[in-house]
């Protein structure tokens, strides 16, 4: 490019400059800043730049001057996310199960690129240290975008949906037919996006995991139903009552537990839940409303002997035809 039509780009320049090479502990000279700007094909005398650092400043830019005598270094001060929130950003994106590797590192390389490059290889270093589990599906965050998309325009939405074999092969459910769904919800749950949608042959609400949707499209033709089920489900609880998004009968559960079991109990319902003290006894009885199935019998199991069952009589048949199974294995 013209050095004459980079002189128009300087601001720009300059405040890529102090963006890029500058934070609270690295500062540069107007020298350098001259130096730097030069690189661009841009020439720049001093008072220019006073003038072009005060406009960055009535811009919102919070430009900083240190130094003493003759020797004065500027940087960027506040930025739009300090360094400690894009740590937390960083983890969040490594330990998503359902961002893939590749994602990651792209999402990552974006985050960095908000931080001055000192700073930005104290996350890059961060980042070596994790290695956890990741999705494969790359279409996973179209798929986020899509279905969001999909409610605004209040439309149903088609996709595939797969599993996996012991072969480590990618199988397509229902022969690979599309599912046709009414999205209403996305939640988090065990590190995963899943979609809540109402089944309109099934008549009730159902979850996927967002990961395992293929060719997902949204149909326009069709406007979404299961409105007054979605309402009534009460979505704020409709998560804590799914253990691992397996579902099963919705029923109200009481376990006696030991005092000891009070935060792991508050941590996983909230405060609102109803947690009222036995007499005479170190411990509580807790009620709350959930899904009976195998993934809320292994979350008691994991309890151990602090926790006895009390209702409902479903949940106690579940417990006692799977010990009778694993006596059987034993024999």
């Amino acid at each position: 490019m013209p050095k004459s039509e980079n002189q128009k780009l300087k601001l720009l320049y300059l405040l890529k400059i102090l963006y890029e090479e500058t934070d609270d502990s690295h500062g540069l000279t107007m020298s350098e800043i001259i130096k730097k700007l030069e690189s661009y094909g841009i020439s720049a005398e001093r008072k220019s730049i006073y003038t072009d650092m005060e406009a960055l400043r009535l811009f919102g830019t919070d430009v900083i001057i240190e130094g003493t005598g003759t020797r004065y270094t500027y940087h960027i001060g506040k930025r739009e996310f300090e360094l400690p929130e894009l740590k937390l950003l960083t983890d969040a994106v490594q330990a998503a199960r359902f961002i893939t590797e590749k994602k990651s590192r792209d999402l990552i390389k974006k985050l960095e690129s908000l931080a001055g490059k000192h700073e930005a290889s104290k996350l890059h270093r961060q980042v070596l240290v994790t290695g956890r589990a990741k999705a494969e599906n790359e279409s996973v965050y179209y798929n986020v975008d899509l279905i969001y998309e999909a409610m605004g325009k209040n439309r149903k939405i088609r996709f595939q949906y797969f599993n996996w074999n012991e072969k480590k092969e990618l199988v397509l459910r229902r022969g690979g037919a599309f599912y046709i769904l009414s999205p209403w919800s996305l939640i988090w749950d065990d590190e995963n996006y899943y979609l809540v949608a109402y089944d309109s042959e099934a008549e009730m609400l159902k979850h996927y995991r967002v990961d395992k949707m293929l060719k997902t499209e949204i149909v326009e033709t069709e406007e979404r139903e299961g409105r007054k089920a979605f309402e009534a489900s009460d979505t704020e609880k409709y998560s804590d009552r799914l253990f691992g998004m397996f579902g099963g009968e919705l029923e109200r559960v009481r376990l006696e537990c030991k005092n000891s079991l009070a935060g792991v109990m508050i941590d996983r319902f909230g405060r609102d839940v109803s947690m009222r003290p036995v007499r005479k006894k170190d411990s509580f009885v807790i009620s709350f409303d959930a899904f009976i199935s195998p993934q809320l019998m292994g979350w008691i199991f994991g309890l151990g002997s602090g926790v006895k069952i009390l209702g409902p009589e479903s949940l106690k048949e579940m417990f006692r035809e799977r010990l009778t199974e694993l006596q059987k294995e034993d024999c």
